[in-house]
């Protein structure tokens, strides 16, 4: 593990997933000067209930970038189709590139156990590219990783065919304003979108202020659910003195380079 700047990479399925699951580390990795990169393995084209395709895609895209300048980081969204993603050999190659090219150490993703198709493909496929990355004749165009990064499953609360371990805990509430301001972006997912979905859609008020606050009270429980997951871990990393609303989670993922305590401790920021 290099000693100067750490250098991160998440994979999300889509526009706002890898906000949702490590907005929070992110915010704490850029504020200790470390390189984060943000990656979505589709377009986001399906995620909404009226607007078409071709304009959702657009449309993400831009609240995607308004989502990067909050913490002022790089965040690429690749042109795969919401809702159709495969772990094909091409997904494949695109995410070698990306590692590749970010040089990163750390990378960031689904477990391959999840509710979404396109969540558990972005696992696979992520997986599969564990290993690979340092593989000359691959992607030779790229040139291949000379250490194996250490690969992290972001939480998700699914038991079957085993629940979520989780590993390593991440204390976040003081950049909890950075994540729910990166969330706030997605406008077209957390007040249009999943409130449809949820049935819940006259319940959205219509001020900017207002509309933020109401996302912050319907997404807090659901974040606590990540932060019960880790009660324990969070205890002996920071005592159980310390008074932790929310955290964020992460397991290790045994195709990487695993991480010794000294790397994990250096990896996330108390």
């Amino acid at each position: 593990m290099s000693k100067q700047t750490l250098r991160v990479i998440a994979f999300g399925a889509h526009p706002d997933d890898c906000e949702i699951f490590c907005g929070g580390l992110a915010a704490k990795l850029v504020s200790r000067g470390d390189a984060v990169k943000f990656v979505s393995l589709t377009n986001g084209n399906a995620g909404h209930h009226q607007d078409d395709r071709e304009a959702l895609k657009k449309r993400r895209l831009q609240e995607t970038k308004n989502a990067a300048n909050v913490l002022g980081i790089e965040y690429d969204v690749l042109d795969n189709n919401d809702g159709e993603l495969t772990p094909s050999l091409d997904v494949r190659w695109e995410i070698i590139r990306q590692i590749r090219s970010w040089r990163a150490e750390v990378v960031l993703s689904h477990r391959p156990h999840d509710y979404h198709p396109d969540h558990r493909y972005t696992a696979m496929a992520v997986q599969d590219a564990a290993y690979m990355v340092m593989v000359p004749p691959i992607c030779s165009e790229t040139p291949p990783l000379t250490h194996n990064p250490s690969f992290f499953y972001f939480w998700d609360p699914f038991l079957k065919p085993y629940p979520f371990q989780p590993d390593v805990a991440v204390a976040v509430d003081e950049v909890m304003e950075a994540k729910w301001n990166m969330m706030h972006c997605h406008t077209s997912q957390f007040y249009e979108w999943l409130p449809y979905v949820d049935g819940c859609q006259e319940a959205v008020p219509d001020g900017e202020e207002e509309r933020k606050k109401w996302m912050i009270a319907m997404w807090t429980p659901w974040l606590s659910d990540m932060t019960a997951c880790c009660i324990n871990q969070l205890e002996n990393r920071y005592g159980g003195g310390r008074a932790i609303q929310l955290a964020e989670t992460f397991e290790i993922c045994e195709y990487g380079s695993r991480p010794t305590a000294e790397d994990i401790e250096r990896i996330f920021p108390k």
